[in-house]
Order: C-alpha cells, then structure tokens, then sequence
C-alpha cells in the first residue's frame, strides 16, 4: 500500500532542500502532497513542487467554488505522517500555540498522523528560550524533530540553524514511516490473538464446570 506524506514547507532559503527531497521520496514510491506557507513562495514556486510531487500543491485552506471538500479535513486523513522541512521559528510558535490560520497548520492540527520538523532559522532565533520552549511544548505531545545542525546560515554566518541534512530526513521519514507499519501489525496481531484466546478461555470454564460442578470460592 502507498504511504501518503504531506509535505510542509515554510518560508526559509532551506526550501530549495525541499524540493531535492521532495523528488527522492516521490522516485521511491511515496505519494506525497506538498502545502506550502505564503512565505515560502517567496522562495520557491508551487510550480515547481507541483512537478515534482504530481500531485496539487495546496497554498490555501479555502474550497473551490465548485467542489465542497474541506481540505484540512480530508487531507489530513489520508496522511502516514506529516513533515515540515525547512520549519521556521513562526511556524513551531503557531504549532507550540494551537494557532491554526493556514493550510499547513490547519492540516497538522486535524491530523493523527506522526509529525517530523527539520527546524532551519538564524542561530539566535533557535537558541531564543522562547522558541525553545516551543519546542519542548511539542515533543512532549509527541512531535519529533531533526537538528538543526551547525553550519553557514542565511546571513552569511556560521551557527546552529541549518537544515538537517537531506539524506539524514529522507532517511528518518523511512525509518517512521517503517514504525507505524510494524506498530499497527502488532496491534492488529494483538487484537486477533485476544479474539482467539477469549473463547479458549470461556470453553476451558465450561468445561471444567461440567465435571467438576461450578467454581466456588475457599
């Protein structure tokens, strides 16, 4: 079966990376859906992840006038997880806040899929306590993120800010995405394994009562 990745990109100059990754899980199979902050088309066209992914890039979380389909509703239904790389320090705060104006924080808040954030800003951003508490506020609802790693950054200088490396998300998409499958197998080896073992149980009862007379206590 085909995994559904929605694909979230925000407005960074990390988001040329996006497209590179974009085009290597779509080579592997993954079915994926890019949504994109107004912020970033200042820094890629939707065009070009239209391409890439074959799929619409969804830039508004408003309907067509000619077809009723709440976008945030159904797209985040059809999603195995959701990934936001590059994530700026907005869109962690609006997360970290429960804010949801947009498509991608829409999606992300109507959604139960696994949620991954590649972080990439200016280093003092990154480091700001409150943008690091945002962080904190969503790893303990169970977000996963990934660096960002130290290295040269928009401005020029060199710091802790820059995008995780792009092999290292593809690679972390796999890997959570391998997780899930495995995790929903077993609960749904768990689940046949308790139907089966139910019954066992009530005929061994019903069977000792017939010979032995009914159970009593001491």
């Amino acid at each position: 079966m085909t995994k559904n990745i929605i694909y979230g990109v925000t407005g960074s100059i990390a988001a040329f990376k996006a497209a590179a990754i974009v085009s290597k899980l779509k080579s592997q199979g993954f079915d994926i859906t890019v949504i994109m902050t107004k912020s970033s088309q200042n820094f890629i066209n939707p065009l070009t992840f239209r391409t890439l992914s074959q799929n619409k890039v969804i830039t508004d979380i408003f309907v067509e006038d000619n077809e009723y389909d709440p976008k945030h509703v159904s797209i985040a239904d059809k999603a195995d997880i959701v990934v936001i790389a590059p994530a700026t320090a907005n869109i962690i705060g609006k997360l970290a806040s429960g804010i949801a104006d947009d498509a991608l924080t829409s999606i992300v808040m109507a959604s139960n899929a696994p949620v991954l954030i590649a972080p990439a800003m200016e280093e003092r951003m990154y480091t700001n306590s409150i943008t690091q508490r945002n962080i904190r506020v969503l790893q303990e609802v169970g977000y996963k993120f990934l660096g960002p790693e130290k290295g040269r950054l928009a401005s020029g200088r060199a710091g802790v800010g820059r995008m995780a490396d792009t092999e290292l998300i593809i690679q972390s998409i796999i890997d959570e995405l391998e997780n899930k499958s495995y995790n929903a197998e077993n609960k749904t080896e768990d689940k046949e394994k308790n139907r089966l073992r139910g019954p066992a149980v009530t005929r061994l009862y019903e069977s000792g009562s017939k010979r032995h007379g009914p159970l009593r206590g001491s």
